[in-house]
């Protein structure tokens, strides 16, 4: 409680989709890298437990093959849509503070994969190298 510290998501900007407010506690985060119905937006989730930039690194790998499987198949938007029956859990299992306070203004995490944030870096390593980079995603083509 003694740090002060505040969590925002994208410094605290508002994020909007044709002139309509995102709710960040209504999204959930798609393979620690998107927003559950916010398309072509990228983010990084860190680790809690190891560098940051751990998981920062590979959230830019696997940003780039995503849009690299876009690119050669022609395709302008992908927005991840989340699947019946995703239980929600918070992103970061802290008992913080700052993590506390910030719960009902961050994204969720799911029960199951892609929306799980792992704490594992090889786990994710795997994971973000090797699983199908279009799972739950919907996709619109270039005009």
């Amino acid at each position: 409680t003694a740090t002060g510290l505040v969590m925002k998501l994208a410094g605290g900007i508002q994020l909007s989709i044709d002139g309509v407010p995102v709710k960040l506690p209504d999204c959930m985060i798609y393979k620690g890298m998107m927003l559950s119905g916010v398309p072509n937006l990228f983010v990084s989730f860190g680790y809690a437990n190891a560098s940051w930039t751990l998981r920062s690194d590979l959230t830019a790998r696997s940003a780039c093959r995503l849009l690299n499987h876009m690119e050669k198949r022609g395709l302008a938007v992908c927005t991840p849509r989340l699947e019946n029956g995703l239980q929600r859990r918070p992103a970061l299992d802290l008992a913080s503070g700052y993590v506390k306070r910030a719960e009902g203004l961050l994204p969720s995490q799911g029960d199951r994969q892609p929306w799980i944030v792992p704490q594992n870096y090889v786990r994710d390593l795997a994971a973000m190298t090797f699983s199908r980079v279009d799972e739950a995603l919907e996709f619109v083509s270039k005009a």
